[in-house]
């Protein structure tokens, strides 16, 4: 062993933690100084005309701090968004109704399940689209005009449909969500099936390999990374779709239920820590689905 090898690694190793470290709190201390501006700026018409009514005066050094604690600012400041957030996950019983975990938990659970829907329909149409040159020319035209209809003008009527059949609960956000979500999945799983070249196809017919061989041991294979990469995207959209399958049925549970409520009675602050719980959920899942991705890759062979 050579002297000081160990204590040189761990100083290289946090130069190299700092190096990575530094760029990202930079940024994000610029949104944070641009969002607090941003308060200040959209919250001071609110503080002028309570001054203008009382008769004073306000100062610039007392403007800032009244801006930065409005109960039901235009913009509310980063604090007021971290307090409200903090409050929605640990200030309240998990199974209260004022509870971003109770609230979180329902989106994610139709998510799961829309999720789940898209990407085994988007799977199997897309071996079909590769396998089957009706399907390529007639489903997959189809399933890109399916994308250019807007989802918020569509989440009603699937709703009111499957309502007026008797289905209501979770399977209609569950649609919703399904719908975006296995738009990507069909693309990215296309791709990966046709990802292997003639070479490739051909030396396998020179072992006399069957199509599910050829399926198997390397159209399937070759497309893992398409996939998990279009599954990233794909569940983000399936989160959304869950979210916005909330909005128009004035649900009363869910992340999109909070976002109805806050719009409503103005409560901009309960607007923000829903959206940033969202943003969150869809952060984990997206790192799961990273993490099993890393794993099957490296079983596989492929890891990168």
């Amino acid at each position: 062993m050579v002297p000081g090898r160990t204590g040189l690694g761990s100083v290289d190793g946090g130069a190299v933690v700092m190096r990575s470290i530094v760029p990202i709190l930079t940024v994000v201390a610029v949104i944070l100084g641009l969002w607090y501006l941003a308060a200040v700026r959209l919250n001071a018409t609110w503080v002028y005309d309570q001054a203008a009514r009382d008769g004073v005066t306000v100062s610039f050094a007392e403007l800032v701090p009244m801006t930065w604690s409005q109960e039901r600012p235009v913009l509310p400041a980063p604090h007021q968004v971290a307090k409200g957030l903090y409050d929605g996950l640990f200030g309240q019983k998990i199974t209260s109704k004022r509870s971003l975990v109770y609230h979180g938990w329902v989106t994610l659970s139709a998510t799961l399940l829309g999720f789940g829907f898209g990407s085994v329909a988007g799977i199997l149409l897309a071996v079909g689209i590769v396998y089957n040159r009706a399907m390529d020319m007639s489903v997959m035209p189809w399933a890109i005009a399916s994308q250019t209809i807007p989802i918020l003008a569509i989440a009603p009527m699937i709703i009111v449909v499957l309502n007026s059949m008797g289905v209501t609960g979770i399977v209609p956000k569950a649609i919703i969500s399904a719908y975006l979500s296995f738009f990507p999945v069909v693309v990215g799983m296309v791709k990966g099936l046709r990802s292997p070249d003639a070479m490739q196809l051909d030396q396998l017919r020179t072992w006399n390999a069957g199509g599910f061989d050829s399926f198997a041991k390397l159209r399937l294979p070759s497309s893992m990374p398409y996939l998990f990469a279009s599954l990233k995207v794909g569940v983000a959209a399936s989160l959304v779709g869950t979210i916005v399958g909330e909005l128009p049925t004035g649900a009363v549970a869910g992340l999109g239920s909070r976002l109805l409520s806050g719009s409503y009675y103005g409560q901009t602050v309960q607007i923000w820590a829903a959206l940033f719980a969202a943003a969150f959920v869809a952060a984990g899942l997206v790192a799961i689905i990273g993490a099993v991705e890393r794993v099957v890759l490296k079983r596989m062979g492929m890891a990168r």
